[in-house]
């Protein structure tokens, strides 16, 4: 057992694979226990940004290397502004959990790529920055992701038993059951990103905002059943995906409506399948990310997982703030040399910490 210490003022942050802003929140933690949760603010990318990023994000890895430090620089400076609004409510704070942007995540060629200069960060906020979460677990063979399931059980709580549905661009589950100490993280498929792209592509919105257009359209089975004929989804876990694993192409026939209609199906039958793995069905499912903000998802969820779906904060947890908050705490994991990373939740042969710690 580790002693316990005194917590960790710290804020963490997280721009994910949607790339629609960054996620900023406020934590005091030991590294074991969450022992206060406070402010979270969210700032979007202005529309120019949030293109160039997408363009470079979604393009081959090829990249020229002047244009790949510029935008690296210039959205570290975004996230150093994000911690400066925050902390205007909670104060000076300790530390920052960087967590940056997925450019690309292979585990299976040990390659991940998270941008973000947590140097350029340290220094802008004169604060010790912890980032490059991933990599260590990435070299070592593991997946990589998810990295969340560690903080899901410190919130979970001794004995308790929960499914979390993290639903971002990519889905991703955990199952925690502190009686036993079974602990499981996996990427259940797509979450919004297919959506988003597909009425970006139809309609020039960035997301199907509370599923409107999912809502007005039909599901096409012939469709849906080629979407969920991928090898990812008889794949052992645990196992991650990038963010562009998967296309539309199956549905590039379809209106815009079936077409999100049918996406939106595709999501919820991926985490129907995910939760056959666990070791027993859940009574209810915890649901955060932007997903959960989707009625039409949210009621294709219930109906092809035949489970109670609800979002997390029917128990009381901060939907918009988790995975900030998750950052958070394992930057403070990090810098105690605890593991953040489980043979159960990334496949990594033995538990073990990540992330590199920088001083000002």
């Amino acid at each position: 057992m580790v002693e316990k210490s005194a917590p960790v003022r710290v804020i963490g942050l997280m721009s994910g694979t949607s790339m629609d802003g960054i996620d900023a929140a406020f934590l005091e933690t030991d590294g074991q226990d969450v022992v206060r949760a406070g402010a979270a603010v969210s700032i979007p990318f202005e529309k120019d940004f949030r293109r160039r990023l997408g363009a470079f994000v979604g393009s081959a890895p090829e990249r020229d290397a002047v244009d790949a430090a510029a935008i690296e620089q210039e959205m570290t400076d975004l996230h150093a502004d994000a911690v400066r609004s925050l902390t205007k409510q909670v104060g000076a704070v300790d530390l920052i959990g960087f967590h940056g942007q997925t450019v690309w995540h292979r585990p299976a060629q040990r390659q991940t790529w998270q941008m973000g200069d947590g140097a350029r960060l340290a220094k802008a906020l004169n604060v010790p920055v912890v980032f490059d979460f991933r990599s260590e677990d990435v070299r070592a063979g593991g997946q990589g992701a998810p990295l969340l399931p560690v903080y899901h059980a410190a919130l979970v709580g001794e004995g308790a038993r929960a499914a979390v549905l993290n639903l971002g661009g990519v889905g991703n589950l955990t199952w925690v059951d502190r009686a036993s100490g079974s602990l499981i993280g996996f990427d259940t498929g797509p979450g919004n990103g297919l959506i988003d792209d597909w009425v970006f592509a139809k309609r020039g919105v960035s997301m199907d905002r509370n599923g409107a257009i999912a809502a007005a359209g039909r599901v096409n089975d012939a469709a849906l059943a080629k979407l969920l004929d991928h090898p990812y989804f008889t794949a052992a876990v645990p196992k991650s995906l990038d963010r562009f694993a998967f296309s539309t192409a199956p549905v590039a026939d379809l209106s815009a409506e079936d077409g999100a209609a049918t996406l939106t199906a595709f999501t919820a039958a991926t985490v129907a399948l995910a939760l056959r793995v666990c070791p027993a069905i859940p009574a209810k499912l915890l649901v955060t990310g932007g997903g959960r903000h989707n009625p039409t998802l949210m009621r294709e969820l219930k109906a092809r997982a035949g489970v109670e779906v609800a979002p997390v904060e029917s128990v009381g947890w901060q939907g918009d703030a988790l995975e900030a908050q998750g950052f958070a705490y394992m930057a403070v994991r990090c810098l105690k040399k605890l593991p953040i990373t489980f043979p159960g939740t990334t496949g990594v042969r033995a538990p073990m910490t990540g992330g590199r710690v920088v001083a000002p």
